[in-house]
Order: structure tokens, then C-alpha cells, then sequence
């Protein structure tokens, strides 16, 4: 079995994680009790593991960083949005 292929089962199911949150955000249009730091945190992690994927070729941490990076910047632009919106700054 090419070990690919688990990279790329296990990206799917990491990566799509936080569509559910970022759709309940879109609809509720607030982002209370959404941690700011975790995901500035996801987002400086993704990136390391993307310059990893591309050091090390691999097609599954380049591809999946790349979108898990859309979707939790995607995250963090909602929560500051909503949040200044609202004025609820309490990103921690």
C-alpha cells in the first residue's frame, strides 16, 4: 500500500474538521467563544508542516496545508470580524 494514500485519507478528515465551525459561523453571523489564539496557533503549525511537506516532496502535507490554511484563516477573518461587529475582543 502506498503510505500516500493514508496521507491523504487522514487530510480529508484533519482538513474538513473546521468546515462545520466556519458554516455555523457564517449562519449565526458571530463568532462567540471562539478562541482567536488556538487557531493563530493552527495556522503557524499548518505552516510549518507545509515547509516540511515541500522539503520533504510530499504531495498529501503540501495540498492539505494549503487548504487547512484557507479554511482556518477563514476562521480567524470571521471571528474578527463578527467579533468587531460586535465588539466582543476577548481573543484569548
Amino acid at each position: 500500500m502506498n503510505p500516500e494514500i493514508i496521507g491523504i485519507a487522514a487530510g480529508v478528515f484533519t482538513t474538513f474538521a473546521t468546515l462545520p465551525q466556519i458554516i455555523k459561523m457564517h449562519k449565526i453571523k458571530e463568532a462567540r467563544d471562539i478562541s482567536l489564539l488556538m487557531f493563530l496557533s493552527i495556522i503557524v503549525g499548518g505552516i510549518l508542516w507545509l515547509i516540511y511537506g515541500l522539503l520533504i516532496h510530499s504531495t498529501a502535507l503540501i495540498g492539505w496545508n494549503v487548504i487547512a490554511l484557507i479554511l482556518n484563516g477563514t476562521i480567524v477573518g470571521q471571528t474578527i470580524y463578527y467579533d468587531s461587529k460586535s465588539k466582543n475582543i476577548d481573543y484569548l
